[in-house]
């Protein structure tokens, strides 16, 4: 949370406003407001602020229980964080810490801790708390309503009168300060800032051909937006949620760790107003839909696929995405080193690439890169890390990519993806000569996990692919490799200029 509060952490200044909240500092603020928080005074109306830098939606509601950032604490010298009083003894635990062993208990005994005290009420509210309860015991699907706590009761004991108790406004706590249960409320009802969108710096393509993208593109490993290879697609025409929810809408899709039926996942996103919103990712829709896998094809710079050679047994590499604005993916490698391939269909995503040599700040991969800890949500990326960027030697790859355009993701490049507005797309990762080598150097390391668990999962991958390849294009793998070496020892091939020069002084040399 350090990073939070130091996005927190400056000068405010109040400014009624009839329509919405937004941070602005106050140059003249005194000695003591400028080591406050970019923070609200929310202890009224939320929607009544003004701050610098930070819009809220204009549909933002105002923190269920009155929560405020710490740094508000300082606007009131005389009061005592009833965040303290609350938790007695406990209070010596950070945010994070409580929030961990109260995600230990079930529903009723959370339900239970809510009675002994307001600052218990607040912590036993949060609704992530409640979102893991539902998925990670629900089975079967689930009709998500209004919250996660709602929807926990109303699932698991559908005899409660939920509607009645709902009718009950939520007790409002004051003097409760935490800059952690404030900045899931924040990041959820943030508004993206226009500068965070401005910057497009990726080369886009429309008409190539293949041997154009092989050259350019796909061989130095370099992404490219391409237009134009996806207007003879049927999906480009049909889908959108009518059309969808006709087709498939009681169909269970995969969302997150649970299935839902698209009719559910709809019903979800329309209401949900979260700091990670699940996102619906299906690997298996093409089997479920027939229909939708025939609506539309792998663009034609994309069709050699040597992962085909696997038959039924290749890994997961085709998937249906779909997501309100604000879901998408956090920072991440596509798997096993393959290239991948992200066509929109619907709506627009935010693009941010980084170089396989530059890991993203705020993100810290496992040594081989197969696991990867992001422990900010996307909104609070942009909020806390974003800016740093625009400073360094190799700045990040940035578009939007909007519906009819086709993203290409070079093997081991760090991506992130955020929905603008609802999205519908289509993905595809996929293994061509040009990457092939990688995906086997990949494969053959067992990771970390497979270590401490003796499993082989990867080598074994690695052992069938690389043979039935072998069987498949007698030669080609030998035939890479050498033309691998080739080009390292040409890239380390000291030029007849080098040979005379001292490049360390500027200098002639000679050897006699």
């Amino acid at each position: 949370m350090l990073s939070l509060r130091r996005s927190l952490l400056s000068q405010t200044t109040k400014r009624k406003t009839k329509t919405k909240t937004k941070l602005k500092t106050n140059k003249n603020a005194s000695r003591k407001q400028k080591i406050i928080a970019k923070s609200h005074q929310l202890e009224d109306n939320y929607n009544e602020e003004e701050e610098e830098g930070f819009n809220l939606k204009s549909s933002a509601p105002s923190h269920s229980h009155g929560v405020q950032p710490l740094g508000n604490l300082y606007f009131n010298p005389g009061s005592i964080n009833s965040r303290n009083t609350g938790l007695g003894n406990l209070q010596i635990l950070s945010d994070e810490l409580v929030l961990e062993i109260l995600g230990l208990l079930e529903g009723t005994q959370l339900g239970v801790l809510a009675t002994v005290s307001k600052s218990f009420y607040v912590f036993t509210s949060h609704e992530p708390l409640w979102r893991n309860l539902v998925l990670d015991k629900v089975e079967g699907g689930f009709s998500y309503n209004r919250s996660w706590k709602i929807t926990y009761v109303s699932t698991f004991y559908p005899s409660f009168n939920v509607a009645k108790s709902t009718r009950i406004p939520g007790l409002r706590v004051r003097d409760f300060y935490s800059d952690y249960l404030f900045q899931s409320w924040l990041c959820a009802n943030l508004e993206m800032k226009p500068e965070w969108l401005e910057r497009d710096n990726i080369i886009r393509k429309r008409g190539i051909s293949v041997e154009d993208f092989i050259m350019n593109f796909e061989e130095p490993n370099k992404p490219v937006l391409l237009e134009g290879c996806m207007d003879n697609w049927d999906a480009l025409e049909k889908w959108d949620r009518d059309y969808l929810l006709n087709l498939c809408g009681d169909v269970q899709f995969s969302v997150g760790p649970v299935k839902m039926r698209l009719e559910e996942y709809f019903r979800y996103s329309d209401q949900v107003k979260e700091e990670r919103p699940l996102y619906l990712f299906d690997p298996k829709f093409a089997e479920k839909i027939p229909t939708l896998g025939s609506e539309y094809e792998v663009p034609v710079y994309f069709r050699e696929d040597l992962f085909s050679v696997l038959g039924n047994e290749r890994p997961d590499y085709r998937w249906i995405i779909l997501g309100p604005a604000g879901s998408g993916s956090s920072f991440h490698i596509d798997p096993n080193s393959t290239s991948a391939w992200n066509a929109v269909i619907r709506g627009s995503k935010k693009w941010i690439l980084f170089p396989p040599d530059v890991v993203p700040p705020g993100v810290h991969p496992s040594p081989d890169g197969a696991e990867v800890a992001c422990p900010v949500s996307i909104m609070e990326w942009f909020m806390n890390f974003y800016g740093s960027t625009k400073n360094w030697e190799k700045r990040p790859i940035e578009c939007i990519c909007k519906a009819g355009e086709v993203m290409f993701v070079p093997n081991g490049w760090w991506h992130l993806v955020i929905n603008l507005e609802e999205s519908i797309a289509i993905t595809q990762n996929y293994v061509s000569r040009r990457n092939l080598l990688n995906v086997l150097d990949f494969l053959k390391k067992p990771n970390a996990s497979e270590l401490v668990s003796g499993t082989r999962d990867r080598t074994n991958l690695y052992e069938k692919f690389k043979n039935v390849i072998e069987a498949s294009f007698p030669g080609t793998i030998d035939e890479l490799s050498l033309k691998a070496e080739e080009k390292k020892a040409q890239q380390k091939k000291v030029s007849f200029w080098d040979t005379v020069t001292d490049s360390k002084v500027g200098a002639f040399k000679f050897s006699f």
